[in-house]
């Protein structure tokens, strides 16, 4: 039987980490897309050889340079959509092999952009996490790695969360900990006893 796959996502701030963390938690295998660009761009990811052809001083020991490909980005139009023709099917790739290998009936994959990509249709059901913007703006600021003009600017990039909430299946608001976590295992249910009847296992 196939994994249900439940797309999480949600913007800076609004607790999708630790959401994630609380699905492995209860026994749930989790993918991290950005975990999965990380060992792409590795000293042996799979992306490095082919990005290395196209930007030569992004390719250093460590792997792919970001501080190079950003600068590669800035100075040239063409340059993202290029890397995104590399990276974007070897993070497919990645995502469908877990999928493959996972042995669970469900399966979350945690794709920060989700619905801006449109990869939601590649989703059983999907779970936005939310929080009211001045506990997303609180959140962010208390790292200490980001001003409010830089943080203004990763959201003025990124889909609404208004419209991310349209499209959602289900919606968790991380106001806290413990009615998060209570969420979670009140979801994991609900797919559960929803795949059960539909299989004609209730």
């Amino acid at each position: 039987m196939t994994a249900f796959r439940l797309g999480l996502t949600g913007s800076i701030g609004m607790g999708k980490s630790t959401t994630a963390g609380m699905f492995a938690a209860e026994g749930l295998p989790v993918w991290d897309a950005d975990a999965a660009v990380h060992r792409l761009y590795g000293p042996d990811g799979a992306a490095v050889a082919q990005i290395a052809a196209l930007c030569p001083r992004a390719a250093s020991t460590r792997g792919i340079d970001r501080a190079a490909l950003k600068d590669w980005i800035a100075a040239d139009p063409s340059a993202l959509v290029q890397l995104e023709s590399i990276v974007h099917p070897l993070v497919a790739a990645d995502r469908d092999a877990f999928i493959a290998s996972a042995a669970a009936d469900i399966v979350v994959l945690d794709i920060p952009l989700l619905f801006e990509k449109g990869t939601e249709a590649q989703m059983d059901a999907t779970l936005l996490c939310t929080a009211p913007a001045d506990l997303q703006k609180a959140r962010v600021l208390a790292r200490g790695t980001m001003t409010e003009r830089q943080l203004a600017t990763i959201l003025a990039r990124q889909m609404p969360d208004a419209e991310k909430r349209a499209r959602a299946t289900h919606i968790v608001e991380t106001l806290s900990v413990d009615s998060t976590r209570a969420y979670v295992r009140a979801l994991i249910a609900h797919i559960r006893e929803t795949q059960a009847r539909e299989t004609g296992h209730a």
